[in-house]
């Protein structure tokens, strides 16, 4: 991974070849790259999970309730789930799992990673299997330490570099998605944060995700540069 890295070459196979040899079906890393996330702090996704669950994840904002996310936010451990971990804790998170289940994650793994640099990155490791037994959870506990490690050097050694060097180009010219669109306008409009969150009935930390993404697609420094150049561009209408 790290010679086809360096060579510019597709990772996604190997990642998908060290994810089954481990034991699960696809892979998941997401950094924000500051170290206190705030609303002009960057964010990237990696991920082998299915296109339609990826477009679903933002446009249903999965991220408020994705039991993975919350759990790592509140206790820096490994997650080890399968279908009955959360289940009955709320009824948007029962309809999460359902909707994540239909798209071939129903259990895994996850767990925090920190930089050198104090970056928070999260890597999951997921699976079809809804209920886990004996065997399965041996399964889990051998690999625990290759999973492990392949965390970390996926983190530091891959995509830390890569994303240094090329995380503004690689969404820069992108379409905005309907969400980005109408986060933007309420930023036109004069609203912060904390008015956006309620007017669109997410987290302050979803609106700071949004303004991120729109703004590196926009090649914009601030949301007053991304307003202007939605503007001038059709975008948004003010």
């Amino acid at each position: 991974m790290v010679a086809a890295a360096a060579e510019g070459a597709d990772l996604e196979p190997l990642i998908r070849s060290v994810t089954r040899s481990l034991g699960f079906e696809t892979f998941m890393y997401g950094i924000c790259l500051d170290a206190r996330p705030c609303a002009d702090a960057r964010q990237f996704v990696f991920t082998t999970m299915p296109v339609d669950w990826v477009r679903r994840y933002d446009e249903y904002n999965y991220i408020d309730v994705d039991p993975r996310v919350r759990a790592l936010s509140t206790a820096p451990l490994p997650v080890v789930w399968d279908r009955t971990t959360f289940r009955g804790e709320s009824a948007k998170m029962d309809l999460f799992l359902r909707d994540a289940s239909n798209h071939g994650l129903s259990s895994g793994i996850s767990f925090p990673i920190r930089d050198t640099r104090g970056r928070p990155a999260i890597m999951a490791l997921n699976s079809s299997i809804a209920d886990w037994d004996a065997a399965r959870l041996q399964q889990i506990n051998s690999n625990f330490g290759d999973i492990m490690l392949f965390g970390q050097y996926f983190h530091e050694l891959i995509m830390t570099g890569l994303l240094d060097r090329a995380l503004g180009p690689i969404n820069q010219g992108k379409a905005l998605s309907p969400r980005e669109r109408e986060c933007l306008a309420f930023i036109a409009r004069g609203l912060d944060s904390d008015d956006i969150s309620e007017r669109m009935s997410i987290t302050v930390r979803t609106v700071q995700m949004h303004v991120d993404s729109m703004r590196t697609k926009l090649g914009a420094s601030n949301r007053q540069e991304a307003v202007a150049l939605a503007i001038k561009r059709g975008i948004i209408v003010v």
